[in-house]
């Protein structure tokens, strides 16, 4: 896989996290398995389309090009073969709000092509990239597109962006209760609000946080350093065992095991998973 690293400018800095242009080409079935995480994903694809698949509706397999996947609570498998070449934007829950115009609590645990939240803007957007010369043109075009994309966006207020940034600040372990007290709001509204602008619930979306950060610990550690124990505390679990249940709920496996996985590029997925995910996905 080759990839080029995007850095974005400054009006999109405080809502797209990573910019990643890349080109693969697997003459045999890749599969990988992404936990969930903080972010947004905006996949523009030029050629290829991977298999994607919901662990909630294993009958169901996706094979998209472009699309969106707003923040989930369980993990995604997905399989690629062939060549592909496209650009991964990371966005926050806010950032996309914005972007996409439309409320977040239509996208989480669920991938939606291109043209549902873009229309006909998106769709065109990704032909003037795929047409682009050269890989830094399109990351600086890319660039432009969203920023004015950005700017042409009406305003969504303070509040959110600024209960979001608690939770991120904290790892997830900011109360709820906390938030709406700083807020000044019901507890009633602080969801609605939130479920608005950044999908998931906000007890939710802060145990998405929290596991995420768990994860990067365990990950950070691996070999000789702190103990799963100890790891489960510093994240704010109140006990490993604790830990562990919400591995097994949001990446199909303990931690031990999930890291065991691991490789260049993601964890794979377990054998016993793998059945049931669409082979043929290069276009």
């Amino acid at each position: 896989m080759t990839a080029l690293e995007g850095t974005p400018g400054p009006a999109l800095r405080p809502y797209v996290t990573q910019v990643t242009a890349y080109r693969e080409d697997h003459p045999v079935p890749l599969h990988r398995r992404q936990p969930p995480f903080g972010g947004v994903v905006l996949i523009l694809r030029f050629t290829g389309r991977p298999g994607l698949r919901d662990p909630r509706r294993p009958g169901s397999p996706y094979r998209l090009a472009s699309f969106t996947a707003g923040l989930a609570d369980a993990y995604t498998d997905m399989v690629t073969q062939g060549s592909a070449e496209g650009v991964q934007v990371n966005l926050t829950p806010v950032g996309a709000r914005r972007i996409f115009g439309v409320p977040m609590n239509e996208l989480p645990n669920r991938f939606v092509p291109i043209d549902d939240v873009l229309g006909r803007w998106g769709t065109e957007r990704v032909e003037r990239l795929a047409d682009a010369p050269a890989w830094p043109v399109r990351l600086t075009l890319l660039d432009r597109l969203l920023t004015r994309r950005l700017a042409e966006a009406p305003e969504t207020g303070p509040q959110i962006p600024w209960a979001w940034g608690r939770l991120l600040a904290t790892h997830g372990t900011a109360g709820v209760g906390e938030l709406a007290d700083r807020l000044g709001w019901s507890h009633r509204h602080l969801v609605s609000r939130f479920r608005d602008q950044v999908g998931l619930s906000p007890k939710t979306a802060a145990r998405v946080l929290r596991f995420d950060h768990a994860l990067r610990l365990l990950m950070s550690t691996a070999g000789p350093g702190a103990s799963p124990a100890e790891v489960a505390a510093t994240a704010g679990y109140f006990h490993q065992a604790h830990m562990n249940r919400d591995f097994r709920a949001m990446a199909g496996s303990a931690p031990a095991r999930l890291l065991a996985t691991y490789r260049a590029g993601g964890f794979a997925v377990p054998e016993a998973d793998v059945r049931g995910l669409p082979v043929r996905c290069a276009r």
